[in-house]
């Protein structure tokens, strides 16, 4: 496991905690953070690549 996958498995857990606040604070803002931020860190995990790199790939879609 490289360092990004890591990274990943990181924001993931991020994406989850922000998702419940989201839930708890009735912000639907936050939980769609929550939501974006696990993507990106399935995406690293798997990819391995950067943050930015997925965020640049998304973003072109």
């Amino acid at each position: 496991m490289n360092s990004e996958q890591l990274k990943g498995k990181w924001n993931q857990i991020k994406g989850k905690m922000k998702q419940e606040y989201g839930i708890q604070a009735n912000d639907d803002e936050t939980f769609s953070e929550g939501k974006f931020d696990e993507l990106v860190g399935r995406a690293q995990e798997k990819t391995g690549k950067t943050k930015e790199d997925i965020k640049r790939e998304i973003s072109s879609w």
